[in-house]
């Protein structure tokens, strides 16, 4: 072997070391590139995961604040329902006729009982449903009966309340329970 081909052949091989070394190079940088891309994806993902999250934590926390308010603003509801048919009992003794001293004296005293037992509704917010001649609501009313109208303008408006109906701020306690002409 000759001196030229032995630096023909060293040549040959530096140009092959560094044609492994490229081609390891451009390997090693398509293994990182595609890693990169990888991590991106999942980061994407992760970041997405951490959005989600986030927004269903704060939707958790608004939901469970608006059932809170509810709570708080119908918190008597219950209670209220139980002493409507109390403050029925009192009002049907208020209907009552007075024949001697004693039952004027008991009719006052109940008199008084309604009077603070209305008030202790009104306090609570708890009112009751306005139904005699209005207009016909089956949000607000239980139509027990039905007749016809005498006129035009009783048509579908509430003539006679059977029982009075109640309402919590805004929440329907007990329907009234009414005549409507048709």
């Amino acid at each position: 072997m000759t001196e030229k081909d032995k630096q023909a052949e060293s040549v040959e091989t530096t140009v092959d070391d560094k044609k492994e070394t490229a081609t390891a190079a451009q390997k090693e940088q398509d293994d990182t590139a595609k890693l990169l891309a990888e991590l991106k994806q999942k980061n994407e993902e992760l970041e997405n995961k951490y959005l989600r999250a986030a927004a269903e934590i704060q939707n958790m926390t608004r939901r469970f604040k608006k059932e809170q308010e509810q709570l708080l603003r119908y918190e008597g509801q219950s209670l209220a329902r139980d002493i409507l048919p109390v403050v029925d009992n009192l009002q049907r003794a208020l209907l009552t006729e007075a024949d001697d001293d004693a039952s004027r004296q008991l009719k006052h005293g109940i008199e008084l009982v309604a009077k603070d037992l209305e008030k202790a509704l009104k306090d609570n917010k708890i009112t009751q449903i306005d139904a005699l001649n209005q207009p016909f609501d089956p949000q607000i009313h239980q139509a027990v009966k039905t007749v016809p109208a005498e006129n035009e303008d009783q048509k579908d408006h509430v003539i006679e309340v059977y029982q009075e109906g109640y309402l919590l701020r805004d929440r329907v306690l007990r329907p009234a329970m009414v005549v409507v002409a048709q």
